[in-house]
């Protein structure tokens, strides 16, 4: 189970709203995301069921594409990881990791779940997010926001996009920056609408699931050798 207080299981829910239960997420429907948020959230959520439902949710995350990851893989980049509850399931697994995030950091006035040419939506806290990380035992970390064009140009082993890139919003807004970051040898997993369209991009593509049941039908790619 996760350890996090209130105010984090509040920008948990608001990022999947999955976790809550039938009659909050009628209620939610019925009043609106306003009062939810400003009111609902606040007072009727119970941050420990919280805390235990989104780890059961990045555990089977992980074990979906663990096979895909090696002890070689220590410089890990996410994109669009929410407040990162994937990445602790992941250091809790293997040794000497350092994360880097990028993220944006603020809270969208309307949630938008479709395709967002221009990733203007989020849904994130950064400070809030280092606390969760914090509280489950990730140290080296490195948070970036997104609008701030300060991105770190390091050597990845590992980039990790779920249910992010090229699901919500198009791949080319990160391409530039991943001709900068990939070596031979990075692997980008990330869940993409378009599967078929990676031919050009990049010499090795290996589908790792399937999902046919998700808002938008996906396929999550394991793809390495930046052609372009």
């Amino acid at each position: 189970m996760f350890i996090l207080n209130n105010e984090i299981a509040r920008l948990i829910v608001l990022q999947r709203i999955e976790l809550i239960g039938p009659i909050l997420k009628r209620l939610r429907k019925i009043l609106g995301r306003s009062i939810f948020t400003n009111f609902l959230s606040k007072y009727f959520l119970n941050s420990k069921q919280i805390g235990k439902n989104y780890h059961k949710i990045m555990t089977e995350e992980f074990e979906r594409v663990k096979k895909s990851i090696s002890d070689k893989d220590k410089n890990i980049l996410s994109i669009g990881s929410g407040v990162g509850g994937f990445e602790v399931i992941l250091n809790n697994h293997f040794k000497n990791l350092k994360f880097y995030f990028i993220e944006k950091n603020y809270i969208s006035k309307k949630v938008v779940y479709s395709w967002d040419s221009n990733n203007k939506e989020a849904y994130n806290n950064l400070d809030l997010q280092k606390q969760f990380l914090i509280r489950n035992g990730i140290n080296d970390i490195n948070i970036y926001d997104f609008d701030k064009n300060n991105l770190p140009v390091i050597e990845y082993d590992l980039i990790i996009s779920l249910f992010s890139l090229d699901y919500h919003y198009d791949f080319y807004l990160y391409l530039d920056y991943f001709k900068k970051v990939f070596t031979p040898n990075t692997k980008l997993i990330f869940d993409t609408i378009r599967p078929n369209h990676f031919d050009t991009i990049f010499n090795k593509i290996e589908v790792l699931n399937t999902f046919d049941q998700t808002v938008h039908k996906s396929k999550r790619l394991m793809c390495s050798g930046l052609k372009i």
